[in-house]
């Protein structure tokens, strides 16, 4: 199955913690990267008092069901030291979302599958469009359609930062 992540990291140098949750995942039994977008400086979204983020996208092939592959990226999070908290949308050490399952739609208490709110996120949506802009997100059409209702001006490219 396929399944695209949405990785971010504003803390102690963000793109080293990118590389290293990429390289984690990599190694991760029953997921193969299959792509990996550059990396991308977004300005925070929701909280605005705190530095900017260092954002990429992947696509993976895994063997895990949806529950499992959430609870191998949680961990990748926890052994790279990330502290989750009452701040919302707060600083982030390494944060691994799973924004997209196949088509599925998955609607749990730990899980929603299309992650929610990522059609209005551009830095999310910028980095996925780089692997896949006709990519569906189930409910708001294309990754790139999605794309044409925000504004994108604040995301930046960073030419040098990418996994290979």
């Amino acid at each position: 199955m396929k399944a695209w992540l949405g990785l971010g990291s504003n803390l102690q140098q963000p793109a080293e913690q990118l590389k290293d949750a990429l390289n984690r995942l990599a190694a991760t039994n029953g997921v193969v990267i299959l792509q990996t977008s550059s990396f991308y400086l977004t300005p925070p979204w929701g909280d605005q008092q705190q530095d900017d983020f260092i954002n990429a996208a992947v696509q993976v092939e895994t063997s895990l069901e949806p529950i499992r592959l959430l609870s191998e990226l949680q961990s990748i999070e926890q052994v790279m030291g990330r502290k989750r908290n009452d701040r919302r949308w707060g600083p982030r050490l390494i944060d691994i979302d799973l924004l997209l399952y196949e088509d599925q739609t998955i609607q749990l208490d730990e899980l929603q599958v299309p992650h929610p709110r990522m059609h209005e996120r551009a830095f999310v949506l910028v980095p996925l469009a780089e692997l896949d802009p006709g990519l569906e997100i189930s409910g708001h059409g294309s990754v790139e359609n999605c794309l044409q209702q925000i504004d994108c001006s604040d995301i930046r490219r960073q030419t040098d930062e990418k996994l290979d």
